[in-house]
């Protein structure tokens, strides 16, 4: 079939392509493919019509719960200052972004972000009945879900299973590559039906690599195993070959993957912007090659660590905003020497904030709600929504409380970004913000 495939809904009931474009799927598989179609069909996911297919979502994840108010520093709230008194920003070095508040001096790399439109500052973001485990605050923003029901999937993961069948409309195949994790693990948030994701901490390692200790063995373990993983062509009725071919087309899958993922690593090494030599900047690196390269992922993910202050908070978490304002500045910059500054937002969060007093320790306790950072070439930069007040008759258990929940970020993005219905996605009708 020779004529382009205009609509997912055509390009889904085409069948499934896999990246060995002229093999053809097992036969349950197609099936299945088949079904799912009917599905989206009745799910009310789909793409809203008129959305780019070109944008790309990535999301910054700094976990431990980072200090809110030490990162967007209320500088003219007298009970800030009297609830930090060791750990409190000096009022003459906040970067202000209006009389009530600023950044902390060491996300200067973010302000020229705010300062050229590009930064939003989204303030009082959380949930009802804030959870203050990490373990359990990370599953319900990955999820979605801060209810007591367990969710299997994670609210990107339900974004490509529902609203991004094909995710790579201008190659007409279904794209395992959707979304990217740039480390060793599969974020929640990832976590999809369908398995549209991948994660690699290496791209030089995301293959299949024999043990052989020497080049004759090698060769022979890659021929046995390109032998084991042969396509069987035979009776795919029979459910025994059905299921041997399925199993010899993801072995196939997985290594033209990593064949392709190399490919567009080593097509875009070099970047238009020098980057810190920090674990962010490294993987936000990555991502930037993946994106000049012409990677059809629709959705990455990175992270760091060491948000989780109890003691001796003040230089670790200068050191911390310091690494995370650095890589971000060098990240959009790379993107605006390769033309993609418009086709990239960047999300970040953290499971929780810091209390508002400072502990004995010189450290802070987890909190509940905190700021988030949208960034990107067609971001509506400013600041939205107030700062939760800190006097005592306003906190909740020495906790900020909440005035944004955080699934209106997540359905702003996913509609106004992504072009996905939210509501399928999220359970629920959000209200979208305008940061985008």
């Amino acid at each position: 079939m020779n004529e382009p495939i205009q609509t997912r809904r055509e390009f889904l009931r085409s069948g499934l392509l896999f990246l060995a474009g002229s093999v053809t799927a097992p036969f349950f598989l197609t099936r299945t493919v088949w079904a799912l179609d009917q599905k989206l069909a009745n799910a009310g996911t789909r793409s809203i019509p008129g959305m780019p297919d070109d944008h790309i979502l990535v999301v910054i994840q700094l976990g431990g719960g980072n200090d809110g108010l030490n990162t967007v520093v209320p500088h003219a709230m007298d009970e800030y200052a009297r609830a930090r008194t060791t750990l409190r920003v000096a009022k003459d070095s906040v970067l202000k972004l209006n009389d009530v508040i600023g950044l902390h001096p060491n996300l200067a790399k973010l302000k020229s972000l705010y300062d050229a439109g590009n930064l939003a500052v989204i303030q009082g973001v959380g949930y009802p009945n804030p959870d203050r485990s990490h373990f359990r605050s990370m599953d319900i923003w990955h999820t979605a879900d801060p209810s007591s029901r367990t969710v299997t999937y994670g609210w990107l993961g339900r974004y490509l299973d529902n609203a991004c069948p094909g995710c790579d409309p201008k190659s007409k195949r279904v794209n395992p590559m959707a979304g990217l994790n740039i480390g060793g693990w599969m974020p929640v948030a990832l976590k999809s039906e369908r398995g549209l994701s991948i994660a690699l901490d290496n791209p030089e390692s995301f293959r299949w690599m024999p043990l052989a200790g020497n080049d004759r063995d090698r060769k022979q373990t890659e021929e046995t195993f390109e032998k084991l993983n042969r396509v069987v062509a035979k009776n795919l009725k029979d459910p025994q070959v059905a299921r041997m071919d399925f199993l010899s087309r993801v072995a196939m899958n997985a290594q033209l993957s990593s064949d392709r993922v190399r490919e567009i690593a080593d097509k875009a090494k070099g970047n238009q912007s020098a980057y810190p030599t920090t674990g962010l900047a490294r993987q936000l690196q990555q991502v930037a090659r993946f994106i000049a390269g012409g990677m059809p992922t629709r959705l990455y993910y990175v992270s760091m660590g060491g948000f989780d202050t109890h003691a001796n908070q003040r230089g670790q978490h200068e050191r911390l905003l310091t690494e995370f304002a650095e890589a971000g500045e060098a990240f959009y910059k790379d993107l605006q020497g390769q033309g993609n500054a418009g086709k990239v937002l960047v999300l970040t969060f953290s499971e929780f904030g810091r209390r508002v007093a400072e502990n004995a320790s010189g450290g802070t306790d987890h909190g509940a709600a905190a700021p988030m950072f949208v960034f990107g070439g067609k971001v509506k930069g400013g600041i939205y929504g107030e700062h939760p007040r800190l006097d005592a008759g306003s906190l909740d258990r020495g906790d900020v409380k909440f005035h944004t929940d955080f699934r209106q970020v997540y359905a702003t993005v996913l509609e106004n970004w992504l072009g996905a219905k939210s509501q399928p996605i999220l359970g629920a009708e959000f209200g979208k913000l305008k940061f985008v």
